[in-house]
Formats: C-alpha cells, sequence, structure tokens
C-alpha cells in the first residue's frame, strides 16, 4: 500500500491508551498503537502527534468540584506530556527517531513548540508529539490539534477514535444510528454531532483541512487511511 498523504497530524485520545483498564497507560495498548506508526513512518509519511489526557485527567470534567477551570485545565495539559512521554518512549524502543514539543515550558522533558523546528524535524523523519494542548485554558486538544497541523502544513487531520466513523446519533445508544461516509463541516456544526469541540471544526473549515474519523481499536487502521482505503469519514467541503 502506498500513502497518499505526506504530512500527517493524527489525534489520539487520551482513553485511547486506557485499553480495557478504567484509567492510566496500557503499555499493550501504546506498543501496539507504536507499531502502527513505526509502519507509517516507514513509508515516508511525516506524522505529527497531538494526545488528550483524559485517561489521567479531564479538566472540564474536574470544574465545579472544587478545583476552578483555569486550574483544572492546566492539570489536564499537564495529563497529556504523560501520554506524550509515554509514547515516546514507546517509539523509541522500537527505533522510531521522535520528538516531544510541549506549549508549555518544560526543558527538562520536551522541546519548546517552535513551528520551524517542528516542521524541520518532520522532514528529518521523526515523529513530532505535541504536549500540553494549546498552553492555554478553555482550549481543547482538538482544537491544539487543529492549530498544529495547520502550523506544520498537514494535509489532513486523523482523528482517531473509539467508533468507525461518524453517526448521526450515538451508535452504543441507538442501533438505528446511520453512519456518514462523508460530510461537510456545516453539518458537522448545525447536527451538533460533536466529534471534535465547535472551534476546531470552525478551523478546520475556515482553512480547509479535511478531518478523517476512523476507529483506532481496529488493528492497521492509521496505515489504511493513510493509505486512501474507505475507511471511517471524511470530513470536508
Amino acid at each position: 500500500m502506498l500513502p497518499i498523504y505526506k504530512r500527517v497530524l493524527l489525534k489520539l485520545s487520551g482513553e485511547a491508551l486506557m485499553g480495557k483498564q478504567t484509567f492510566g497507560i496500557d503499555p499493550e495498548i501504546v506498543a501496539s498503537i507504536s507499531a502502527e506508526i513505526k509502519d507509517v513512518v516507514e513509508r515516508g509519511v511525516q506524522l505529527g502527534i497531538v494526545v488528550g489526557g483524559g485517561n489521567i485527567f479531564r479538566g472540564l470534567g474536574a470544574e465545579g468540584r472544587c478545583i476552578e477551570r483555569t486550574t483544572a485545565d492546566y492539570m489536564g495539559m499537564l495529563a497529556t506530556m504523560i501520554n506524550s512521554l509515554a509514547l515516546q518512549s514507546a517509539l523509541e524502543k522500537i527505533g522510531v527517531s521522535t520528538r516531544v514539543q510541549s506549549a508549555i515550558e518544560m526543558k527538562e522533558v520536551a522541546e519548546p513548540f517552535i513551528q520551524r523546528r517542528a516542521i524541520r524535524h518532520l522532514e528529518k523523519g521523526r515523529v513530532v508529539i505535541f504536549a500540553c494542548g494549546t498552553g492555554s485554558p478553555y482550549f481543547t486538544t482538538d482544537t491544539a490539534a487543529t492549530l498544529r497541523a495547520m502550523e506544520i502544513k498537514a494535509e489532513v487531520i486523523m482523528k482517531a477514535t473509539k467508533v468507525d466513523g461518524v453517526y448521526d446519533k450515538d451508535p452504543v445508544k441507538f442501533k438505528d444510528a446511520q453512519k456518514f461516509r462523508e460530510i461537510n463541516y456545516t453539518d458537522i456544526l448545525t447536527r451538533n454531532l460533536q466529534i471534535m469541540d465547535a472551534a476546531a471544526i470552525s478551523m478546520c473549515r475556515d482553512n480547509g483541512l479535511k478531518i478523517i474519523v476512523f476507529n483506532l481499536q481496529e488493528r492497521g487502521n492509521i496505515l489504511k487511511v493513510i493509505c486512501g482505503e474507505p475507511i471511517g469519514t471524511l470530513v470536508s467541503d
């Protein structure tokens, strides 16, 4: 299989790293995702990654429970750094050169985010993991993924989820849920489908950045999407 994309931003949820656990990081899942990423990189694809932190701490869920929203969001950013370092370690263990760049300065564990440096890493075949969201509260990691994708000039955002695409309603709760093979940004917003937050969808629409939503739990799907196989849902104009 030959890739149809040269530079991609992969968005992973923190929950994707949990496996069947209810909290934390499952080493087997991280190793499995890393092996798939290696397959992609070996085909010459330049890959940036944004990882959520919901498996460790979700800032929005803590609001109103004795933790102020801004503080809670910063705690969530720190959780994304934990996940980013775990993924970096797993990738480098199998020979994939990786850099973590942080929106919050943590010079002992990660580089600061610098757009030109990130692009240079990608051009040299390194995976770049973007940690700590945008570095500001009130923005989700979906928005961070969209922002970083535009900054590195990615051709597409690959949104890895637990379901195999975008549905008109929750397929877990409703057996008659209908899957979209393709859908445009405006329909996502007007139907309030919430595959990503509204700010992220609007940014993608305004800049013509495609999104592909697919199931991460099926082995090999990352490579299939990059090679253009019609799985998941394409969000575009």
